[in-house]
C-alpha cells in the first residue's frame, strides 16, 4: 500500500534518546527529573525494550515487569518527556552553533492514537493471522493487533504488509479510529545532545546449521523459552513446540553465537550464563519432575550473587556437563540427539533431549551506522559504540554532544545498563547547561507542550 508523507515543523528538546528500553528509559527520567526535556526515539510500538518481554531478572528472580512498567508509566506521563514510538533516526546534522539537528520519521500505524481505546474489537474480527513476533513467533496474531498486553502506548496499529483491506477492523472499531489514510511524519528536532541507547540484537541461530535452529521444531532459543516462562505466555505451561508435548528433558546449549571466531562473534555476550541458569531454576518450578541438563565451556558467574546463583541451580539438581556441543540431530518423534565432547572425560558423547534451548549471544545494534550524519561514529572490532576514554569516560563517542548508554557500548546486563544510563544521564545534565530556548528565529518552533 503506497503510504504518503506529511511534514511537521521544527521542535526543540534539550536532549533525544534513540531506543525506549531500560537504559533510554532511565537516562530520559533522570534527565527530565532535572528539568531538562528530554524526546525518546523508538523504533518498536511500544517503549520498553527487551526487559518488558522478561520473565524474572538474576539472580534476585525479580518480576521483570514489575521493575520496567513503573518506569514505562512515569515516562508516559512525565511533562518533561515526549516519546515517539513506530519512529526511527533518518539522518542528523551538527551545526555551527553546536546543536544536532536530527530528522526522524514516524511510520503510520493507520490507527488514530486519540481515538483508539485499547479494546480489541479490531483484532477480534481481523481475519488474517500472522506470526507474533512479541511470542517470537510461537504463536500467532492478528494483522489488526495490540503488540502486547502491556504495550505502551496501549494502542492497536495495522500490519499493513499483511492486512487484505477487507473492511472488518473498520466496523467493529466503535470510536472510528481505524484511519488508513494516515501518513509517514517527518519531524525535525533541535537539540543539544543525543544519547544513542539502541540496545542489541540477539544472535540469529540459523547461522549454526550443525544445531538445527530453524530446521527442527523443538529446538528453540532462549527467547522463545523465555517467552514460554512469562505470566502473559502463550501457552499454559512450557511445552515444545512440534508436538505441544511437556518435555521431560530439556537441554541447554551455552554459547550459541557467543565466543565463535567462525560466526563472527570472538566476545563473551556476558549474560547467557546466568540468563540460562536463571531459566533452568524457573523451569524446575514449572515442571518439577523435568531434567534440564546446561552443557557449556565455562560458566561466568562474575557479578554480585551470580556465582550463589549458580551453586542454588546445582542444588536444584540442574546437570552442569562441560562439554562442546557437535552436531545435533533429530528423531523421527521429534527428540533430539546431542554430540558432543565430554571435556572431563575427552570422549565423544551422545545424549537424547526432548527439547533443546540455544543460549544465544547478543550482537551489536548497526542502526546507526546507516544513519545519514552520523557516519563518524567511531565504532569498535565487534561494532558496538567506541568508547573513547574507557576507564575514566566510558559513555561519550567521539563526536561532539553524542553519548552512550546501556548495551550500546558492549554487552551488559540489566544492572550495568541501568547504572550506565544513570551516569550517562548526569553527564548530559552538565553538558547541556546554558542551553537556550529559542535557537533559530527564523525556523517555526512548535512548543514542547504541543
Amino acid at each position: 500500500m503506497e503510504q504518503n508523507v506529511k511534514n511537521s515543523p521544527v521542535k526543540v528538546a534539550d536532549s533525544l534518546i534513540v531506543g525506549g528500553g531500560i537504559a533510554g528509559l532511565e537516562a530520559a527520567l533522570n534527565l527530565a527529573n532535572t528539568g531538562h526535556q528530554a524526546v525518546i526515539i523508538e523504533k518498536d510500538l511500544s517503549i520498553g525494550g527487551r526487559m518488558i518481554h522478561l520473565s524474572k531478572v538474576f539472580p534476585t528472580l525479580d518480576c521483570s515487569a514489575c521493575i520496567t512498567t513503573p518506569k514505562v508509566s512515569e515516562a508516559s506521563r512525565h511533562p518533561g518527556i515526549i516519546i515517539h514510538v513506530n519512529t526511527e533516526v533518518k539522518s542528523a546534522t551538527f551545526d555551527a552553533k553546536g546543536y544536532w539537528h536530527v530528522h526522524v520519521e514516524t511510520a503510520p500505524r493507520f490507527v488514530n492514537e486519540s481515538k483508539c481505546t485499547g479494546c480489541q474489537d479490531c483484532e477480534r474480527v481481523c481475519p488474517v493471522v500472522v506470526k507474533d513476533e512479541y511470542q517470537y513467533n510461537l504463536v500467532g496474531r492478528k494483522a489488526a493487533y495490540i503488540p502486547f498486553s502491556i504495550a505502551s502506548p496501549r494502542i492497536a496499529a495495522i500490519d499493513i504488509e499483511n492486512c487484505i483491506l477487507c473492511g472488518a477492523c473498520e466496523k467493529a472499531c466503535i470510536p472510528g479510529a481505524i484511519d488508513f489514510s494516515q501518513e509517514t511524519v517527518h519531524t525535525e528536532w533541535i537539540v543539544k545532545s543525543v544519547i544513542i541507547a539502541s540496545g542489541f540484537k540477539l544472535f540469529d541461530p540459523d547461522q549454526i546449521e550443525r544445531y538445527g535452529g530453524g530446521t527442527y521444531k523443538n529446538v528453540v532459543t532462549a527467547m522463545q523459552m523465555e517467552r514460554q516462562l512469562v505470566p502473559t505466555r502463550p501457552f499454559n505451561t512450557v511445552l515444545r513446540p512440534g508436538d505441544g508435548k511437556i518435555p521431560d528433558k530439556i537441554a541447554y546449549v551455552l554459547c550459541a553465537g557467543s565466543r565463535d571466531v567462525t560466526v563472527g562473534n570472538p566476545i563473551c555476550s556476558q549474560i547467557c550464563c546466568m540468563y540460562s541458569i536463571k531459566q533452568a531454576q524457573l523451569i524446575l518450578g514449572a515442571l518439577p519432575m523435568a531434567d534440564v541438563t546446561v552443557y557449556y565451556l565455562h560458566i561466568r558467574s562474575f557479578g554480585k550473587g551470580f556465582d550463589e546463583f549458580y551453586q542454588q541451580a546445582k542444588k536444584m539438581d540442574v546437570s552442569f556437563i562441560k562439554g562442546k556441543i557437535g552436531t545435533i540431530s533429530e528423531l523421527e518423534n521429534g527428540d533430539l540427539v546431542l554430540r558432543y565432547e565430554d571435556i572431563a572425560s575427552g570422549k565423544i558423547k551422545e545424549a537424547k533431549h526432548d527439547m533443546v534451548v540455544l543460549s544465544v549471544g547478543i550482537l551489536a545494534n548497526r542502526d546507526m551506522e546507516q544513519v545519514a550524519g552520523f557516519e563518524g561514529l567511531e565504532m569498535d572490532p565487534f561494532h558496538y559504540l567506541k568508547q573513547r576514554q574507557e576507564m575514566s569516560n566510558p559513555f561519550k563517542t567521539n563526536l561532539p554532544g553524542i553519548f552512550m548508554a546501556g548495551t550500546s557500548s558492549g554487552p551488559m546486563d540489566i544492572p550495568d545498563s541501568i547504572l550506565s544510563a544513570g551516569a550517562v544521564s548526569a553527564m548530559v545534565t552538565k553538558y547541556n547547561k546554558g542551553f537556550v530556548e529559542s535557537i533559530i528565529n527564523s525556523l517555526t518552533i512548535s512548543s514542547w507542550n504541543e
